[in-house]
């Protein structure tokens, strides 16, 4: 009982601290507004200090500078912005007539006969009516006591000490919030690596997760804070030029106010807005300038938001809108209007908390901006809930996205959903979702094999050899054995699919195998090694001319290599995953696939790209070479791999400029690498290189297992040295031009994550500014510096913030 009612009791529990938590930021507002206001200041002014203390100044100093020249530049600011709201306060006397002008012809443009004139007659005539049959309240005390004087009350003039005292009550709660804030952004500051040190405790016992709490927080709030500022400035800028062009008095003064309320969402362009567009409507006789002013607006309103904000924003945030709405509704209910402009880098901390602590990853969920559910899962859903049209429409998509290719899909999407589907099959799917399952997936295969027919056969008739896809035991195995027809069919192979159940005499007859020379079996069981034995022992013992090709792409089959799984199951060829049972399949129709491999195509501007490469001088540097190997160490290090290369490629050739580690698979490799490590950099055909294939992308690309490939398992290169992963991270210069890579190697298949790959992508780009460094100190023609890297790089190990 007391089990069943616990996820009720957290849930209860959690609500109530949530409630005392809103309470609690609401009753302190006087003390946590200042507090916030001032950690927020102290994410965009420690950066000056850090490069204050790097110049030799002592941390004090750096913070008393820093904090009297941002006061001083507050302080020329404001007198700069009174002297022109003096300056136009003088002025505005002189557009009274022009005001009353514009208001009288604004009168009788609403008092003309329109479109409502007849009803609004009518509705008059009856108010008359019923007035008039009405009798007015106290009517007939006023007949008796005669008319009822107004009285008027006049304001009493205050004295000039009086207004003082008026100003000061006005200003004293803001003047004392900006000293607290002054005070906490001093002391925040100096004690900046003491509180960083209190708040790793707080987060927790794991200081790697703490750690990157932290760094992510700040590095979000910080990125977020200064383009702010920027998209402020750049908006703030043309605005006043623009009104100063047109005509608008007091222009620079509207353009400092509409760089200042940028910083308080969604409401601040309309306030700032307002007063140019009111003064403009003073100003002039006509409505030109009204016109001129709005055209402005709308203008900058435009570039600024889908310009210059898409393009200096990027993902510093990680918020979705309707999270950064429902914050800035939240906070401004909690602090007012300072909340509202505190609204995003505090629901940043909210987002940076959820992401890395798992009781609070609700969080993440409820306010991230990235997907919560990939496509597969999506289509799995869609399927779920009987809705065969949406998940065909997503897949759809999905093809489209991956240049048509539906092999693709069905290998990286549909494969997937068939195993999500596996999983929850005995667990969790009632009845009604596994038949809702299956007759979606009857639907989406009949619906792409009609968008994308396999072409017309290009194999002689005599060389084609019938190809039988099987579903090993369940529905779901048919339904993966359809893909595997569908692919095979689109390779140009006659492949076909025939219904199968249990293993017994009559399904066997069922079969009908007299014709079939290759018959494809498909497991999605996580242990189907007993299933297949016996199913292959049967069919060969009723057809032995067949070759069988088992798809087993459940679980991998971790004890048994290639080779030594296929004999011990008694199968011609074994497959983990669909691209590599169309490679097995097209192996035993004649192909070969341990001949064939793609090669890297050449890109566009390659001649312009070597000459690149030449220029920079990097080919014949040993400065440039050591850096090369320290970060070859590194990588290999950190990322605990057995090789690490940094390798370039020229017109016709992979160079490997350096390596560190060895690759202990084949006979005597480990000699041959340290003789060509003696001779020089090592060369290899560049149709050979994988590296080639990144110069060709001009992006990261990852291999988790290069012999179960079906691009890259026949290179003969890789095949010799016992390469089975790869991972490499474009080298780009100043101009883009991808000049090599940095590539991990390992003789044994590895999984490579998006953030490993991020940091790798890092790690090279800051070899391209060391590059460019050595180029420039040897004098030598202008290297190859980083591009601007899609996150920032931190100082150590080119940790990428996410």
């Amino acid at each position: 009982m007391l089990l069943a009612s616990a996820p009720s009791l957290r849930f209860m529990v959690g609500l109530v601290i949530a409630a005392l938590i809103i309470t609690g930021l609401y009753a302190g507002r006087t003390i946590l507004v200042p507090l916030a206001l001032a950690f927020l200041l102290s994410f965009v002014l420690d950066p000056l200090v850090v490069r204050l203390k790097r110049l030799g100044l002592p941390r004090l100093p750096a913070v008393l500078l820093v904090v009297v020249a941002t006061l001083s530049v507050l302080g020329v600011t404001a007198v700069f912005v009174t002297n022109e709201a003096r300056v136009l306060s003088e002025q505005l006397p002189s557009y009274q007539t022009t005001i009353r002008k514009k208001l009288r012809s604004l009168a009788q443009e609403l008092r003309a006969p329109g479109m409502f004139e007849g009803a609004k007659r009518t509705l008059d005539i009856v108010q008359s009516e019923v007035e008039a049959a009405t009798p007015a309240p106290g009517s007939s005390r006023k007949s008796r006591g005669g008319t009822v004087q107004q009285v008027q009350v006049q304001p009493r003039e205050l004295s000039p000490a009086q207004q003082a005292l008026a100003a000061f009550d006005a200003l004293k709660r803001p003047l004392t919030d900006a000293g607290l804030v002054l005070v906490f952004v001093v002391f925040i500051l100096l004690d900046r690596v003491d509180l960083r040190d209190r708040l790793l405790r707080l987060l927790g016992a794991n200081l790697h997760r703490a750690t990157d709490a932290m760094d992510e927080a700040g590095d979000r709030i910080s990125r977020y804070l200064i383009m702010q500022l920027m998209v402020n400035v750049s908006y703030g800028i043309p605005m006043a030029l623009g009104l100063w062009a047109i005509g608008v008095p007091g222009a620079f003064l509207w353009g400092a106010l509409a760089g200042l309320m940028r910083f308080v969402p969604y409401a601040g362009p309309f306030i700032a807005a307002l007063f140019p567009l009111t003064l403009a409507f003073a100003v002039s006789p006509g409505w030109e300038l009204v016109l001129w002013t709005v055209a402005l607006i709308v203008l900058l309103e435009l570039i600024s938001n889908n310009v210059i904000e898409p393009w200096l924003y990027g993902s510093s945030t990680g918020l979705s809108i309707l999270s950064l709405i429902v914050a800035a509704t939240f906070w401004a209910t909690l602090w007012g209007p300072v909340g509202l402009i505190m609204s995003t880098p505090l629901t940043v901390c909210l987002l940076v908390v959820g992401r890395y602590l798992p009781q609070l990853a609700f969080l993440d969920v409820l306010l991230g901006s990235q997907p919560v559910l990939d496509e597969p899962t999506r289509i799995y859903q869609r399927l779920l809930a009987g809705d065969p049209e949406e998940a065909i429409e997503l897949s759809v998509t999905q093809i489209e996205a991956l240049k048509g290719s539906v092999p693709t899909f069905y290998g990286q999407v549909a494969l997937p959903v068939l195993r999500m589907a596996m999983g929850d099959h005995m667990r969790v799917a009632t009845p009604e979702h596994r038949l809702r399952l299956f007759q979606g997936m009857d639907a989406l295969l009949d619906d792409l094999q009609e968008q994308f027919p396999p072409p017309a056969a290009t194999i002689p008739a005599v060389q084609q050899q019938p190809i039988v896809c099987l579903g090993g035991k369940w529905e779901l195995d048919h339904i993966a054995a359809r893909m595997a027809a569908h692919a095979l069919a689109l390779q140009g192979w006659p492949a076909q699919t025939r219904s199968f159940g249990t293993l017994t005499a009559e399904h066997l007859d069922e079969l009908a195998l007299d014709d079939a020379q290759i018959v494809c079996v498909v497991w999605l069981a996580n242990e189907p090694v007993a299933a297949a034995r016996h199913f292959c022992r049967r069919l060969h013992r009723r057809w032995p001319h067949v070759r069988i090709v088992l798809a087993l792409w459940g679980e991998p089959l971790e004890p048994l290599t290639e080779q030594d799984a296929a004999q011990a199951l008694g199968a011609e060829a074994v497959a983990l995953s669909l691209a590599e049972t169309v490679a097995r399949v097209g192996e035993l129709q004649g192909g070969h696939l341990q001949d064939a491999f793609e090669e890297a195509p050449i890109p566009e501007d390659d001649a312009e790209r070597v000459q690149a490469l030449l220029a920079s001088g990097v080919l014949h540097s040993d400065r440039v070479r050591q850096a090369c190997l320290h970060t070859a160490k590194r990588a290999a290090d950190i990322f605990d791999m057995p090789q690490a290369m940094v390798s370039l490629v020229d017109g016709e050739h992979q160079i490997a400029l350096c390596s560190h580690g060895q690759l202990v698979a084949g006979d005597g490799l480990a000699g041959r690498e340290r003789d060509d490590a003696q001779a020089g950099p090592a060369r290899m055909p560049r149709r050979l290189s994988l590296c080639a294939h990144v110069v060709a992308q001009r992006q990261a690309m990852v291999v988790p297992d290069v012999a179960r490939d079906a691009r890259f398992a026949g290179n003969p290169a890789l095949r010799e040295r016992g390469v089975r992963f790869y991972a490499g991270a474009p080298l780009r210069d100043a101009a883009g031009h991808v000049l090599g890579s940095l590539c991990l190697l390992d003789v044994r298949p590895r999984a490579f994550d998006a953030r490993e790959l991020r940091l790798m992508q890092a790690m090279a780009d800051d070899l391209m500014a060391v590059w460019g460094e050595d180029s420039e100190a040897a004098g030598a023609a202008p290297g190859p510096v980083p591009a601007p890297p899609a996150a920032p790089a931190s100082a150590t190990v080119g940790q990428v913030v996410p």
